[in-house]
């Protein structure tokens, strides 16, 4: 029986995605209501000129459930894959609404980049620091 996590980062499906359906199931495995809902809102905003401002239409127009479509609305922005603007904010130019973001990204990269320091640096003194922050977890 698989077990579904809240985002399935298992670095052979990430090597293996080729389109917004499996970036879907990547990020929403195991529902797919969620997975047609995150699909149809990247799209969506992916093919906007600007921020949208309602993402409710999606609703009606491809049979998505309020709840379905909130829950993973939600999820989309804990991620930083979507973001809201305001209508004072300088990156949307005084347009409010939904846009696709680029904090997730740029977050994964700082993540790959940190882990890869910390693998290449083999200091005594931070081997050291290590061990002891480890013992904390207990």
């Amino acid at each position: 029986m698989a077990e579904y996590n809240k985002i399935d980062f298992r670095h052979r499906h990430i090597r293996e995605i080729d389109d917004i359906t499996d970036i879907a199931k990547v990020i929403v495995p195991g529902n797919k209501n969620q997975q047609h809902a995150a699909a149809r809102i990247l799209l969506h905003l992916k093919n906007s000129a600007g921020p949208i401002r309602l993402l409710r239409p999606l609703e009606q127009k491809y049979s998505i459930s309020r709840r379905t479509l909130e829950r993973t609305r939600a999820k989309l922005t804990s991620l930083g894959l979507i973001e809201h603007v305001g209508p004072l904010s300088k990156r949307s130019n005084g347009h409010p609404g939904w846009r696709l973001s680029v904090r997730m990204s740029s977050a994964l990269r700082l993540f790959a980049e940190t882990i890869d320091a910390w693998k290449a640096d083999t200091r005594p003194d931070r081997m050291n620091k290590d061990e002891r922050l480890v013992e904390f977890l207990r």
